[in-house]
């Protein structure tokens, strides 16, 4: 089965304790970043998928878009699970979101919050409409990521690409040698 379209997500920055764009830690996460989605492009992928969310998902946003500028061709759409994700952001956190909403595909799966039941659906949906999921994520450090994480496992022939804190540890080690 060819992979064209992969679903991106992981950790939020506050379940990293990140909350500084200059914490030393991001340069390691985006260089994972960008190793594993050049692969995929390498490996014939050609849209990325996000659902909106600050930490993991806008570090991988900012990363597609460095490599768009330097030539690579990819699409992105983002997916917010409603028409407000966001809205209640400050204004740094604004800019970031407006990032989100200028990529190439923009929709969101509900107008507002109604019951718990629409993220299972959205969850549902997302991997019913792409092909493969680069998670970062460690069932050892549990979040609501689990919920995706878990319905990813019930899914017959779906693509998964791990991220997890061992692999950063050995970018961190190189990001050491290298310097």
């Amino acid at each position: 089965m060819t992979i064209e379209t992969v679903l991106i997500s992981g950790y939020k920055h506050t379940d990293l304790g990140i909350f500084s764009e200059k914490d030393p830690r991001i340069p390691i996460i985006k260089a994972a970043i960008r190793r594993d989605c050049i692969r995929f492009m390498e490996e014939g992928v050609k849209w990325f998928v996000l659902t909106g969310n600050l930490g993991f998902e806008y570090w991988a946003l900012e990363v597609l878009m460095e490599l768009r500028e330097e030539g690579f061709d990819l699409q992105i759409a983002t997916i917010f699970p409603f028409a407000n994700h966001g809205e209640q952001w400050n204004e740094a956190n604004q800019a970031k979101l407006a990032l989100f909403k200028s990529t190439d595909f923009v929709k969101y799966a509900y107008p507002h919050y109604e019951h718990p039941g629409q993220f299972k659906d959205y969850n549902r949906f997302l991997l019913e409409n792409t092909d493969a999921a680069y998670l970062f994520y460690d069932n050892e450090n549990e979040t609501n990521l689990k919920y995706l994480y878990n319905l990813i496992l019930t899914q017959v022939g779906y693509t998964v690409k791990s991220l997890n804190f061992d692999d950063l540890n050995d970018i961190a080690e190189n990001f050491v040698k290298n310097e």
